[in-house]
């Protein structure tokens, strides 16, 4: 994803190490598909103080690290990235696995609905539809998809379908884990996992027609939160 240039590394670290509202465990290990070599990859939305907003050389939108597998958004970032149902973003808020967590991080996860809309059929099924691709270059490459990526997907156009028809966004897979992990483990053919996969695109655009999701998102309620969060800062 494309992001504003960082300001040196120990500023941004020190952001995050003294700023985090939330931070969480995402990938495989909050999706339940993880295996004894997954890494734990930890995501988190830090607040600038607003006093860092006044100089010509604004804070970072987003921090790599500190330690390995950590990234973060700044609050006002995350919130825009959530507003157009960011895949990434959103599952980050549904994280079963919660770390650091303020009142201000509280407030944000009470904020989880207002970002829900039906945004997310078309930003799910184009961050799918690139992924997708990805997976067909390496079959025409290699003759093989790389299973992982596969499994993976198959995992994002289920939870896709799934927020559609419930208007619930769910990150553990539950009672699909072997089937997933038997695919990353090679078991099925390629041309079983893309029919799978067409199944559950299908789904989702017929779950998209009497989704109980609103139309847009509550920007307001979201702006609202991030107003007083400034102005507390400010203060």
């Amino acid at each position: 994803m494309a992001e504003s240039p960082e300001c040196p590394e120990s500023a941004g670290h020190a952001l995050v190490r003294d700023h985090t509202i939330y931070d969480c465990v995402m990938g495989s290990r909050a999706f339940g598909l993880a295996t004894e070599d997954s890494d734990t990859d930890r995501r988190g939305v830090f607040v600038a103080p607003t006093p860092l907003f006044w100089r010509f050389d604004k804070p970072p939108t987003h921090v790599d690290g500190p330690g390995a597998e950590r990234f973060s958004w700044e609050l006002e970032r995350f919130c825009e990235l959530a507003l157009r149902a960011n895949p990434n973003v959103l599952e980050c808020l549904h994280s079963p696995l919660v770390g650091r967590l303020d009142d201000t991080g509280r407030e944000l996860l009470a904020l989880r609905s207002a970002f829900l809309s039906r945004r997310a059929h078309q930003s799910f099924s184009g961050y799918a539809l690139g992924q997708r691709g990805k997976l067909e270059a390496d079959v025409r490459t290699h003759g093989a998809p790389r299973w992982k990526h596969a499994m993976h997907l198959l995992r994002l156009l289920m939870s896709a379908r799934d927020l559609l028809r419930t208007g619930t966004l769910t990150v553990d897979v539950g009672e699909q884990r072997e089937p997933l992990l038997a695919v990353r483990r090679g078991e099925l053919t390629w041309s079983a996992v893309e029919s799978w996969m067409a199944r559950l695109r299908d789904e989702a655009d017929a779950a998209a027609v009497r989704t109980p999701l609103p139309p847009e998102p509550d920007r307001a309620r979201v702006e609202d939160f991030l107003v007083r969060v400034r102005r507390a800062s400010a203060a």
